[in-house]
């Protein structure tokens, strides 16, 4: 059985060949010929056939040694290459960035060209990913996450508020007015859509708002923000969500407030994350800076939309019934 091949033997024959002399595969390698020759001699004797036909000062290859030689060179190609790109990759400059999926498809990603732009020759990926990143076990730049903030051992800076409110369709709307006039009568008839990783969910705004009875029912989760709000503009019932998920259908006027008789909550609810030592890193700093002054751009928009509505703002550091006070978990 042969022995493993001689790969350093196998570096010395591939130049040998594709170089036509032992003298030229010594200067590019840097050895003498005499340490060439050496080399290839143990080839030959380790596949146990000539390589080359020695004829006076001139070399060539035998059948076996083409053979050979097809495939090592096709070989060293393919690891030059390889190893060209692992350095292309090792030097491009890279930038990862964690987002909660519906943010990232339905906020970030219509605002992205603009910040691709300001740094063009850095490679951008977006892990759309509703968990948390493990800053000590994964490769993650910066976490942009909804939340309350008071992540243990993590810079966190707040960059954007969110604004909740029910809200369904306008033809929603107009049915729930035909049995009802009173807004508690008219969520007590209502099909409830409940985005179930929403941090204002219905249990906790109902009890807010004393708002308790059999018919409170919602028979329609979703894990998705994006997709509750499809669910509502379509008719489907009332969802309590996100005014920065939903200002485009709000704007357009497929999405409405259920009623001025309910305050909008306003709360911090969009930071950055990560662990202290990566805000030295420059594109952190550059993506940082870009969100922060795009996140106080939309918090006018869209407290100027919901105050348009006729809504009052009910100011919140984090969920809190009447009467207590918030303590971040």
């Amino acid at each position: 059985m042969m022995k493993d091949i001689n790969l350093n033997a196998m570096n010395y024959f591939e130049a040998v060949a594709r170089l036509g002399g032992i003298s030229k595969a010594a200067e590019e390698l840097g050895v003498s010929p005499s340490a060439v020759s050496q080399q290839i001699r143990q080839f030959e004797q380790q596949f146990g056939v000539l390589l080359f036909r020695r004829e006076k000062r001139r070399l060539s290859l035998t059948s076996d040694g083409e053979r050979l030689f097809q495939t090592t060179s096709q070989a060293f190609r393919m690891m030059r290459d390889v190893r060209q790109a692992i350095q292309r990759q090792r030097e491009a400059r890279h930038f990862i960035l964690r987002v909660s999926p519906s943010f990232a498809v339905r906020w970030l990603a219509p605002r992205l060209k603009e910040f691709l732009d300001l740094t063009p020759n850095w490679q951008v990926r977006i892990d759309a990913a509703p968990d948390f990143s493990d800053f000590e076990t994964e490769v993650v730049d910066l976490d942009l996450r909804y939340g309350e903030g008071g992540w243990s051992g993590l810079h966190q800076e707040p960059v954007m508020h969110d604004v909740v409110l029910p809200m369904c369709s306008p033809a929603y709307l107009e049915q729930l007015r035909a049995l009802s006039d009173d807004p508690i009568g008219q969520l007590r008839q209502a099909q409830l859509i409940d985005s179930v990783k929403t941090h204002y969910r219905w249990d906790f705004w109902l009890a807010r708002h004393g708002v308790m009875g059999e018919r409170m029912v919602y028979p329609l989760r979703l894990d998705r923000s994006s997709m509750a709000l499809q669910l509502a503009a379509d008719g489907a019932g009332v969802v309590l969500e996100s005014t920065t998920l939903a200002l485009p259908e709000l704007e357009s006027g497929a999405l409405v407030p259920l009623s001025t008789a309910f305050e909008a909550i306003r709360f911090p609810a969009y930071w950055l994350v990560c662990p202290a030592r990566h805000t030295n890193r420059r594109i952190v700093r550059i993506f940082s800076d870009w969100i922060r002054e795009l996140g106080a751009a939309h918090d006018a928009r869209a407290r100027d939309l919901v105050t348009g509505f006729g809504l009052r703002i009910d100011e919140q550091q984090g969920r809190q019934l009447p009467g207590e006070e918030f303590t971040s978990d």
